[in-house]
């Protein structure tokens, strides 16, 4: 009795911490998203843009409006906006920019590759130029990683 009570124990255990919470990144959170052949490339492009308070203030602008980022990725940027009922989503959840592993693994230039070209294998379309400028896509960069600071 007492080890299959045990045996339980453990398997539920084994169940609780192989979940994702509902706002978490995607189990690939540390998959490249831009293809192979270009990786290298984008890797080298730098943002040309301080990461100063008024550019960061103007990439949450952007992020809460224009660009229209919360609406998938959240007031708080962990990747769930307030309209998307945790389990309605089928695939990749929008990404979780709190995820330190993430912030860690993707250059800027990653990520600037993927405003411009989309994420592939995702829901997550480009942004340049039908929606940010270049100037304006850095600006947004730079306040997703503010998420990533302490």
């Amino acid at each position: 009795m007492i080890r299959r009570a045990i045996a339980l124990l453990l398997t539920l255990l084994c169940v609780v911490c192989t979940m994702e919470t509902p706002w978490a990144a995607d189990a690939s959170v540390l998959r490249p998203r831009v293809p192979p052949e270009q990786i290298e490339a984008a890797r080298a492009v730098l943002n040309p843009l301080p990461a100063t308070p008024e550019m960061i203030a103007k990439g949450k602008a952007l992020f809460e409006g224009k660009a229209f980022c919360r609406a998938c990725h959240g007031l708080d940027g962990k990747g769930l906006g307030k309209d998307i009922e945790p389990g309605s989503l089928k695939g990749p959840l929008p990404r979780n920019f709190t995820d330190k592993r993430w912030q860690a693994a993707r250059s800027d230039g990653e990520i600037f590759w993927i405003l411009q070209h989309g994420s592939p294998s995702t829901d997550m379309a480009s942004f340049i130029p039908l929606v940010l400028t270049e100037e304006e896509a850095w600006q947004v960069l730079l306040y997703v990683r503010s998420f990533g600071r302490p």
